[in-house]
């Protein structure tokens, strides 16, 4: 038996709402953590910040960067060669947090 379009868009719904609480609760667990390691009080451009944390996700996961399923922005995003040794420096001293 089919399910009528209504059921269906509110199924939609409902999936929506659960991966909006799910996100949520994703980023406070990584942000409480990005601020225990220290990263609420570095100056440092999102694009490269988001290119930090995909290399590190990338370390940790075993997958490439980027495989979230959004695509990175163009030609301008790339992080400064100066932002990797950061990343990576403040993953290596605070792996037990993760």
């Amino acid at each position: 038996m089919k399910k009528p379009s209504s059921k269906i868009r509110e199924e939609i719904a409902r999936l929506q709402d659960q991966l909006r609480q799910a996100e949520t609760r994703e980023a406070e667990r990584i942000g409480r953590i990005a601020l225990k390691a220290g990263l609420g009080e570095i100056e440092i451009d999102e694009t490269a910040l988001q290119l930090a944390f995909e290399d590190m996700a990338k370390r940790f996961c075993g997958r490439g960067a980027g495989s979230n399923g959004k695509a990175r922005g163009g030609a301008g995003s790339k992080a400064p060669a100066s932002t990797a040794p950061i990343a990576a420096g403040a993953t290596e001293r605070n792996d037990s947090e993760a």
